[in-house]
């Protein structure tokens, strides 16, 4: 089974992250399971978003723990929290922002941490500060466990066709920023 944690703040996208990710992995004849968890619902609040996904049905219902990955929508959070928590020895991060406006936690010897500029990638293709989709086309890169094929069909049932050209073409920048980093 692979686990994903999302930290997000309330209104970035984290429910729609979650969600398009795991319609990915269904597509691809996986069993995935997409849930929230937040407090205070409203608008900026920290909150998570998880996916747990396996070969087979996925009865496990509580938070993510120990996540394989973790995306973080904003940067910021990591200034109160410990967004690294738990991440397993070989785990993968993507983090939306840039390098130089972050400080991270150490990461251990086969952890990989990814800077992607969602947002601006987002600005430019969709004209809105979310950059959900372009982190999602760095998890495709990051990770190899979709394919953009497997995502863009994602994208594609849960857009419309208005919003489509862009969330693809803000993935595949994604995707190609990541894919370019990878030795």
């Amino acid at each position: 089974m692979k686990e994903i944690r999302i930290h997000a703040r309330a209104g970035q996208g984290a429910i729609t992250t979650a969600s398009l990710l795991g319609y990915a992995y269904f597509l691809k004849g996986m069993f995935p399971y997409a849930f929230p968890s937040f407090g205070a619902a409203r608008m900026g609040a920290p909150m998570n978003a998880f996916v747990r996904v396996d070969s087979k049905h996925v009865r496990l219902r509580s938070q993510i723990y120990e996540p394989d990955y973790v995306l973080i929508m904003d940067s910021t959070l990591m200034r109160g929290f410990n967004c690294f928590s738990g991440l397993k020895d070989n785990g993968i991060v993507i983090i939306s922002g840039n390098e130089a406006d972050v400080i991270i936690p150490k990461a251990k010897a086969k952890q990989k941490v990814f800077f992607v500029p969602a947002n601006e990638i987002a600005m430019k293709y969709i004209g809105r500060p979310l950059g959900n989709t372009a982190l999602l086309g760095a998890f495709c890169a990051a990770t190899g466990e979709l394919t953009m094929d497997d995502l863009n069909e994602a994208l594609r049932h849960r857009f419309s066709e208005k919003l489509q050209d862009g969330n693809i073409k803000a993935a595949k920048e994604g995707f190609e920023l990541v894919k370019s980093k990878i030795k």
